[in-house]
């Protein structure tokens, strides 16, 4: 009996690791030419668990077999860094900006059994006293021109705006829009085909120098209705059609993670070309372990890896908590201090990185 116990143990702690090293190439496949590591890279916090588990039991059980995700999870060190950081961080607020990114839900305005948050949300924002404001899936319903004022007056009414919404109904829009306190002296915006997903870039003096604050919303899941849940998709017909909706599911999951690449590239390619340094915030709707957050980040910093603590993830709705919300920057920037506020206005939790130039 112990041996069989052994053996499935075993087992169950090869198919474990296995998969936590499948998730590792998720950073370097694009899921255009293979989706399948992308989807074990979205497993990648729950896989780190299990594997840790099975550490420990091994380890209770004085078994060699623990150096099995020992090893693994070391070859993956680097994501678990952007992840989880030990520590509270040494630097301090002071002469730095703030710069402030937040997924707004649509202010719940969509929501069956709850009302909008904007006026909470608003109330929110005015406390935090963000320098640049990055907000996604804004909503508007009436004159987006007229709410674009109404918000600046309620924050404090010293900021400057750059807004891209579409139309969605009649006299209903949604979009994303850029707050600076600094002088905005250019706009731009990333055209992303066949999506509704928004990237725009505006241009901001501070102190005399430009820079270039990236506000992104890259394709979502766009599972059927608003943010249902996998238990939902999967049974919503009963078990007769539960492999047609675990089917649909897939689909719907890679045609996320293709769209994605594609602007995640289109994004990078707009930051490369940048003639100024770059602030680049806003919901990916992907993890550290994709090939989008790769894509995007590579040759710049993480507000959170470098000055964040304790867990990462900034996204709790009806999918597994993970972090999809990231403010990243160059090296002409230092990050002394980042922060999640877990307030629930939103399925995603606000994010700050609080920046100064490099002397």
């Amino acid at each position: 009996m112990r041996k069989l116990l052994h053996r499935i143990l075993l087992a169950v702690n090869i198919l474990f690791a296995s998969a936590l090293l499948v998730s590792y190439l998720a950073v370097y496949i694009s899921p255009e030419r293979l989706v399948l590591p992308a989807f074990f890279g979205l497993a990648y916090p729950y896989l780190l668990l299990v594997n840790i588990l099975l550490v420990i039991a091994w380890a209770v059980l004085l078994r060699y077999e623990a150096l099995i995700s020992v090893f693994v999870i070391i070859l993956g060190f680097n994501h678990l860094s952007n992840y989880f950081k030990i520590g509270k961080p040494k630097g301090t607020k002071e002469g730095t900006f703030k710069v402030l990114s937040y997924n707004l839900r649509l202010f719940n305005y969509f929501e069956k059994n709850g009302g909008s948050s904007e006026i909470g949300i608003i109330a929110f924002l005015r406390d935090q006293k963000p320098d640049i404001l990055c907000l996604q899936e804004f909503f508007v319903a009436g004159s987006p021109g007229i709410k674009d004022n109404e918000i600046k007056t309620a924050l404090g009414g010293s900021y400057h705006s750059h807004m891209k919404v579409y139309a969605s109904g009649k006299n209903r829009y949604f979009g994303i829009i850029t707050y600076s306190k600094f002088p905005i002296v250019k706009k731009g915006e990333i055209i992303h085909p066949r999506s509704s997903s928004l990237s725009i870039f505006t241009d901001v003096i501070i102190e005399n120098d430009t820079f270039r604050i990236f506000n992104n919303h890259l394709q979502p899941f766009r599972l059927r209705g608003l943010e249902r849940s996998f238990f939902e998709e999967m049974t919503a017909n009963g078990d007769n059609e539960t492999l047609d909706e675990i089917k649909s599911l897939s689909l719907s999951l890679k045609k996320g993670y293709t769209m994605r690449a594609l602007q995640a590239r289109a994004v990078k390619a707009q930051i490369t070309l940048s003639p100024h340094p770059v602030i680049v915030a806003g919901d990916f709707n992907d993890t550290p372990v994709s090939y989008s957050y790769s894509r995007i980040r590579k040759g710049l910093n993480d507000a959170f890896v470098q000055s964040g603590y304790g867990a990462g993830f900034t996204y709790k709705g009806n999918y597994p908590s993970n972090r999809i919300d990231y403010i990243l920057y160059d090296n002409s920037l230092e990050s002394r201090y980042f922060e999640i506020t877990k307030v629930r206005y939103s399925d995603h939790y606000p994010v700050a990185a609080y920046l100064r130039k490099n002397d």
